[in-house]
C-alpha cells in the first residue's frame, strides 16, 4: 500500500478535453489521495503557484505557444514541484529538457500512477512490485547496453537525466547487479537486447 499523503498535481493544458480528461484520471489512481487544480492560462499558473505549492506540475511544453521551463525554475528557484511534460502531439525532444518525467496520451493507469510514485519517492516503499521491472526500466536496461549514456537515454524517452538515474538505481536495487557485464548478461539472457546490439568495451 502506498502513503496516504495528500497530492497536490496542478495540471497546465489550455485543452478543456484534453485537461479535464487528465484531471479525471488522476483523480481514480487507486493507492493515492490526489488534489488536483486546473490551469487554463500562464496568468492562471501565476496565481496557482502563489496560493498553492502544487507537489506536481504537469504542463504542456506548448502550453500558450511555448512553456520556458528553465526559466520558470529559475523563477520560483526554491520550489520543490517536480515539473512533468503533458505529450499531446509530437514534440521535439530539446523541448524536454528540464522535465522530471513525461506523460503522453498513450500512459494507462498504472503507468501514470507508477510515474507519480516515483516522482514522490514512494517507489521504493512499494515492496509487492519489489523484483518487478517496469517497462521503463526495461527500456533503460537496453539503451545502457548498448553502449548509450544517460543524457542519451533522457533525450531518447523523452525523460530527465535525473529520472534515468532514478531508474537506474532502482534496477540496481531490484536486480542486485552492480556492473555493466552483469547487466549485459541479463539484457541477452531476459531477451531484452539481441547480442548484436550489445555494445562491447574492451
Amino acid at each position: 500500500m502506498k502513503s496516504q499523503e495528500i497530492i497536490l498535481i496542478a495540471v497546465a493544458e489550455t485543452s478543456v478535453i484534453v485537461r479535464s480528461g487528465l484531471v479525471a484520471v488522476l483523480k481514480r489512481l487507486p493507492d493515492m489521495n490526489i488534489q488536483t487544480i486546473e490551469v487554463t492560462s500562464k496568468e492562471g499558473l501565476q496565481h496557482c503557484m502563489e496560493a498553492h505549492t502544487p507537489n506536481i506540475l504537469i504542463v504542456n511544453p506548448q502550453f500558450e505557444g511555448w512553456f520556458d521551463v528553465d526559466a520558470f525554475k529559475e523563477h520560483y528557484p526554491h520550489l520543490e514541484t517536480k515539473i512533468v511534460s503533458l505529450i499531446c502531439t509530437f514534440v521535439d525532444a530539446n523541448q524536454l529538457k528540464g522535465y522530471e518525467e513525461s506523460i503522453n496520451l498513450f500512459d494507462d493507469v498504472e503507468s501514470l500512477e507508477k510515474k507519480i510514485s516515483v516522482l514522490m519517492n514512494f517507489a521504493e516503499e512499494d515492496d509487492s512490485d519489489q523484483d518487478t521491472l517496469s517497462q521503463r526500466e526495461k527500456e533503460i536496461i537496453g539503451c545502457v547496453v548498448r553502449g548509450m549514456t544517460n543524457k542519451e537515454i533522457a533525450e531518447k524517452l523523452y525523460i530527465s537525466v535525473h529520472t534515468v538515474i532514478t531508474h537506474r538505481r532502482n534496477i540496481t536495487r531490484k536486480l542486485q547487479i552492480h556492473s555493466a557485464a552483469g547487466l549485459t548478461i541479463y539484457a541477452i539472457v531476459n531477451k531484452l537486447v539481441e547480442l548484436s546490439e550489445v555494445k562491447m568495451k574492451i
